[in-house]
């Protein structure tokens, strides 16, 4: 049997200043299917208090592909300031 390894949140570690793009969530799009939670190695997407998707950018590495898999397009990936 081959073993299988569970990424825990941040297991790559904390993102650094060279994150370019973030993802944005727009919970007015948002339709709760977390399909963004699935697809995100870094499992850094939780349900938030509100029941939406809440993304935790400490370990956010913005590789975008919670944006790619949404079916309605409630998460676009920014610009990264600073």
């Amino acid at each position: 049997m081959i073993p299988v390894s569970t990424p825990s949140e941040g297991s790559a570690g904390k993102t650094g200043l060279w994150r370019v793009f973030k993802p944005v969530m727009d919970k007015d799009k948002c339709t709760k299917c977390f399909m963004c939670w699935l697809v995100c190695p870094e499992e850094v997407i939780k349900e938030g208090k509100d029941g939406f998707p809440e993304i935790e950018y400490t370990y956010c590495k913005g590789c975008g592909l919670c944006s790619d898999i949404c079916p309605v397009k409630a998460i676009s990936l920014v610009k990264e300031e600073g």
